[in-house]
């Protein structure tokens, strides 16, 4: 896929984004710094499971939590929410 083909795709009538609920993730909060304290950690995590998101598909998924959070992603476990 060429990078601005998902851009094209939201720009069709015809899309529909796929919406997805994370029930598990585990990020990489690990940085030139230093780790992240805990219970800041807890709180991202939590913001994450707390919201339906909407994607392409679940390569999108993990891009669309990545530039929310500023964090990269070791795992990842989700569902499709069906409507």
């Amino acid at each position: 896929m060429f990078a601005d083909t998902n851009r094209q795709l939201r720009k069709l009538s015809i899309y529909k984004p796929m919406q997805f609920k994370v029930t598990e993730i585990e990020f990489d909060f690990e940085d030139s710094e230093g780790m992240l304290p805990y219970d800041e950690q807890v709180a991202i995590v939590d913001d994450v499971l707390g919201i339906t998101w909407e994607a392409c598909d679940e390569d999108d998924l993990v891009e669309e939590i990545t530039c929310a959070t500023g964090w990269c992603i070791q795992s990842i476990d989700y569902c499709h929410v069906l409507k």
